[in-house]
């Protein structure tokens, strides 16, 4: 089981000032500890679960490039990009420029948004549900074309590109790495076994039965179940124990999942990656 960090909450002791040299450290360390997956969220607002609005938040591509300069190992990708947030021909060309300036280490996570608050707080569009998921498997379609070195036109029913060429191209062979966030059953699920590397499923008591969906949608598409990562996330607070985070990891990967994505609460987010270091190895194993 692999275990990575997911850094979600940016309300760390120190203030803005203290952001960059805090994370820079938590990214080293991390990555030191035996934490192979850094992830961040795409939103420039705080969500809900982790504080108000108001909460710092950086953004997410931006970030990762800083976390990539204070790291070598570690994959690196967005938990997940909303689809609305940036034109699929730019998403394609910062996600292949992670990687080159990463030596190979970025991914795309993507998924269809949901956030409507900070989308009209900011003037980012966010269209009705079944186009935003039109929007995302047509992104998906785009940022793979470019991937394969094809610089042919795309046209789709929202998305009309002249030449998709893409260069330089990207280090991560065949492509960068693909997840696809999100549990909707009949569409999210069946673009995961369409395309995807991974999926990202919340967990709660209905988490296993939708791997159990994805399944039958793998064996409709021709695609083999255990190639695609099932990754969720586990919950670290200051008062978690060593114990507690080994019984949860251990119900999440009994469930099915391959990947766990720890998000760390709290102004110290150093004592989370500590927490995270001392099970790591541990984990590893199983």
């Amino acid at each position: 089981m692999d275990l990575g960090l997911h850094i979600a909450n940016q309300t760390w002791n120190g203030g803005a000032a203290a952001m960059a040299p805090t994370l820079a450290r938590v990214a080293k360390e991390a990555e030191e500890a035996g934490i192979k997956r850094i992830t961040v969220m795409d939103h420039v607002w705080q969500i809900g679960v982790m504080g108000p609005p108001e909460d710092p938040m950086l953004e997410a591509y931006t970030t990762l490039g800083f976390v990539a300069a204070h790291t070598s190992r570690a994959l690196l990708h967005v938990l997940v990009t909303g689809v609305v947030y940036r034109e699929p021909g730019l998403l394609a060309k910062q996600v292949t420029t992670l990687d080159i300036l990463s030596g190979g280490r970025a991914g795309l996570g993507i998924g269809a948004a949901w956030n409507d608050e900070e989308s009209r707080g900011l003037g980012l569009p966010f269209p009705p549900t079944a186009e935003r998921f039109e929007r995302l498997e047509e992104a998906i379609q785009i940022c793979l074309q470019m991937w394969s070195g094809s610089d042919e036109p795309y046209s789709g029913t929202h998305y009309q590109l002249e030449r998709t060429l893409n260069s330089p191209q990207n280090l991560s062979q065949p492509r960068p790495y693909l997840m696809i966030g999100g549990s909707g059953e009949q569409k999210t699920l069946r673009l995961v076994a369409k395309y995807a590397d991974a999926c990202n499923i919340f967990f709660n008591e209905d988490a296993g039965r939708k791997l159990e969906v994805l399944k039958a949608h793998c064996e409709r598409e021709g695609r083999d179940y255990d190639a695609i990562d099932k990754t969720s996330q586990a919950r670290v607070t200051p008062t978690t124990t060593r114990d507690e985070l080994l019984q949860q990891l251990e119900t999440i990967r009994e469930t099915g999942f391959t990947v766990a994505y720890a998000v760390c609460f709290g102004p110290e987010p150093l004592a989370g990656v500590e927490l995270l270091g001392s099970v790591s190895q541990e984990i590893a194993g199983w």
